[in-house]
């Protein structure tokens, strides 16, 4: 076993009982012999929050390595950090916490991992990483679409630029609502282009694009699923010309899709997508992935994928 002396480590968020971040970081730490490593889960709201951390720098003896962050804790944690590294601090949103005590002083650092979780998982559907299902083919990504404008629509987009598409089309419900993600937009130094949800446009462009993220709620993205599904016949019956009235003119997607969803899973939009030939990428890749690298992070090691992959599969019930 490793001499690592016990840390603790927690996700935070409300709810949180969901969460699969413990099964995650427990598997990691039984692999890399962390004996006296804890990884808890607490129901923090955003009133609460500052009250937690300064409960956790008051106190040395409890030895914080870190904490992972879900909704709605993300962007309101930002002011009450130490340092914000300058990836976290561009995308707008913090989804990791480390700890460093330096002469029995804790500092706070905030991190950003979702933009590591999100480039990982598409290029295992892209076949261009070598991820634990890593898909066929080698292609690039000229043209992408997010769909959805929160804070993990501002992730996807640095993801994206990191594979090389700095101008993806991003769907909205409200351009009135996404003041944080043109902010954020604009600190990254990408151009995309926004757009109100519409059927036909909507759905001709999630059938062009090479990647496509969906960052909204569970059922959210329903509608797009069956419209994609009725285009896609309806292009059928017309000899594979496109141009069915039900789907406005869309044919079968041709690119990659994650859901950032995994419960339920598959989503229908994952669901419509394969089975009109195209390739899906659970959000599970992406919480694999982004964890993984809280765990390199707060203990200073590879993360071991494998181990967390086969908890993973087990918590998820995914046959082998």
């Amino acid at each position: 076993m490793s001499t690592t002396p016990s840390r603790r480590a927690a996700v935070l968020g409300h709810p949180v009982a969901h969460s699969l971040s413990p099964v995650l970081h427990t598997a990691a730490y039984r692999a890399l012999g962390l004996a006296g490593w804890d990884y808890g889960v607490h129901d923090v709201t955003e009133d609460a929050l500052a009250g937690f951390l300064d409960d956790t720098e008051r106190d040395p003896a409890q030895a914080w390595a870190g904490l992972s962050l879900t909704m709605p804790l993300k962007q309101a944690v930002i002011p009450l950090l130490d340092h914000v590294e300058p990836l976290a601090e561009a995308v707008g949103a913090v989804n990791t916490v480390l700890f460093t005590a330096v002469g029995g002083v804790i500092t706070t650092t905030g991190t950003n991992t979702d933009v590591h979780g999100i480039v990982a998982a598409l290029r295992e559907g892209l076949g261009t990483g070598a991820g634990v299902a890593a898909g066929p083919g080698n292609r690039p990504v000229a043209e992408a679409v997010v769909l959805g404008g929160g804070a993990t629509a501002a992730s996807a987009l640095a993801a994206l630029a990191e594979l090389g598409c700095t101008s993806a089309q991003v769907f909205v419900r409200s351009l009135d609502r996404i003041g944080p993600l043109r902010e954020a937009v604009a600190r990254m130094g990408v151009t995309p282009s926004f757009e109100v949800f519409d059927d036909k446009a909507t759905t001709s462009a999630l059938a062009s694009a090479d990647a496509v993220v969906s960052t909204t709620p569970k059922y959210a993205a329903d509608t797009w699923a069956k419209l994609l599904t009725d285009g896609a016949r309806g292009a059928a019956r017309d000899g594979g010309a496109g141009g069915g009235d039900e789907g406005g003119g869309s044919d079968a997607p041709r690119g990659v899709l994650l859901d950032v969803v995994y419960d339920p899973r598959p989503t229908a939009l994952q669901s419509a997508w394969t089975a009109l030939g195209a390739r899906a990428v659970g959000g599970e890749r992406m919480l694999l992935h982004q964890a993984a690298e809280q765990v390199r992070l707060m203990t200073g090691q590879v993360a071991p994928l494998a181990a967390m992959n086969e908890a993973l599969r087990a918590a998820l019930a995914v046959p082998a």
